[in-house]
């Protein structure tokens, strides 16, 4: 029992490990490797300077990489925001004087609902449906208006002030979120780094055949592969991290509506 986590954790990273390299990956190793066999076929040789694959491609690709990371991160909070405050809503309606039940259940719906709507908002490739967002905003509006009758049921001025607070930070987190979707890294890098990490590998055939000569052909090959997965896997792994909520990398946020309001009792089945 005690190897079987240790043989887990291995597993898993060489799933992960799987789906950076693609077909895209072998395509250009494929390449890579045949402008080096056309290299040593030809007695081209060069020893070619790699400061410029770390000018041209890597700071670029590492940037990239940090700055959607950084994305990931930001919807991470802005989403862990909305649930706090709407949890807090929610018990401000549980726990009034006056009737809590009917505003409890009122708060509770409205909650999940309005947390359903952002997940589908966010989850949406592409543009967002102006149905989902018109959903979202209705929803706030309703949720405002509730807590405007918490006045009625005996909550204090100053409370009431607290949670249209609270209400508006689930907007303005909502907002961050739209804007994380809609405005990505720099499309002229990302364009700049697709066309070097693709052109490189097989530029640098002659460094490869050069390598050969010297250390033997088996080496000069396995660099040529090497140089091919390491740097379009870099590309891979940026493009998975580039929508946080598209499901199809291996560090997305996942969102599920049903459980991730921990502070508001489910929907009745």
């Amino acid at each position: 029992m005690s190897d079987a986590a240790p043989r887990r954790n291995r597993l898993k990273g060489m799933f992960l490990f799987l789906r950076v390299v693609d077909l895209h990956v072998l395509a250009i190793t494929v390449l890579a490797v045949l402008a080096t066999w056309l290299s040593i076929e030809a007695g081209i040789r060069a020893r070619l300077p790699s400061e410029i694959i770390a000018v041209a491609i890597v700071f670029p690709i590492v940037f990239s990489i940090n700055a959607s990371y950084r994305r990931r991160e930001e919807a991470l909070r802005q989403l862990a925001a909305i649930r706090a405050a709407l949890g807090s809503i929610y018990l401000a309606h549980r726990d009034l004087p006056t009737d809590p039940a009917a505003h409890a259940e009122r708060a509770r719906r409205l909650g999940r609902a309005l947390y359903r709507a952002v997940c589908e908002v966010a989850c949406v490739r592409g543009a967002c449906r102006p149905e989902a967002l018109s959903e979202a905003t209705g929803l706030v509006s309703d949720l405002s208006r509730s807590i405007a009758e918490l006045r009625t049921a005996g909550l204090a001025p100053p409370d009431v002030a607290r949670l249209n607070g609270l209400l508006g930070s689930v907007v303005g987190a909502f907002e961050t979120l739209r804007a994380i979707l809609e405005y990505r890294t720099p499309a002229s890098l990302r364009a700049h780094s697709k066309l070097f990490l693709n052109l490189f590998p097989v530029l640098y055939a002659p460094l490869y055949a050069d390598i050969a000569a010297e250390a033997g052909i088996g080496f000069g090959y396995a660099v040529a592969v090497a140089f091919a997965v390491v740097l379009v896997g870099l590309d891979n792994i940026q493009d998975g991290l580039e929508h946080p909520f598209d499901a199809l990398g291996s560090d997305d946020v996942r969102v599920n509506a049903e459980t991730d309001l921990v502070w508001l009792p489910p929907d009745a089945r």
